[in-house]
């Protein structure tokens, strides 16, 4: 099974991104999760862009379209989505990759339950399949040493693995 892994966070030093690789680190057999690196190289969402799409937005609808599910990890920006996760999802509303892509919510934080919420109704107005359950570290103040670390614990380790594995038979399943 392939995931396509998605940070809604542009910063260097992103938790989120931070958490999104340790998924791929701790990966059971059989699941590879593949980063998509920062999403500010898509230019901002114009309707009248559709009929001649961008080669970056090709580029990404094609990443996801080869997925078999998404795994999306963001912070929360003003109690919402952050701008530019917003606008890689404005691009695949009307395209054909993302009806009916199992996602499933990761989070960098255990606060922050407006973007979960607010991208939890994007996503399913965009015909997402939602898994049910979500995997939350709270990583937010840490220094890189101390995120490595948590992120590196036995516990840790094998949760994300059991997340992963659950989400694949999700993915199966439906």
């Amino acid at each position: 099974m392939r995931i396509l892994a998605i940070s809604g966070s542009l910063r260097e030093q992103s938790t989120n991104t931070e958490l999104l690789r340790a998924f791929m680190r701790h990966a059971p057999d059989g699941i590879v999760v593949e980063l998509l690196e920062k999403i500010d190289h898509l230019p901002l969402f114009n309707p009248d862009l559709e009929a001649d799409t961008p080669q970056a937005v090709l580029d990404f609808a094609a990443r996801v379209a080869r997925c078999d599910g998404l795994v999306i990890a963001s912070p929360e920006y003003a109690h919402g989505i952050p701008g530019a996760l917003k606008n890689a999802l404005d691009w695949l509303v009307s395209r054909f990759e993302i009806p009916d892509k199992p996602v499933m919510l990761v989070h960098a934080s255990t606060r922050g339950a407006f973007v979960r919420e607010h991208l939890s109704e994007v996503l399913r107005t965009m015909s997402c399949r939602l898994f049910p359950g979500t995997f939350e570290r709270h990583l937010i103040s840490k220094g890189p040493t101390e995120i490595d670390a948590q992120l590196a614990e036995e516990t840790c380790r094998r949760e994300m693995a059991e997340a992963l594995s659950a989400f694949q038979a999700f993915v199966e399943r439906t």
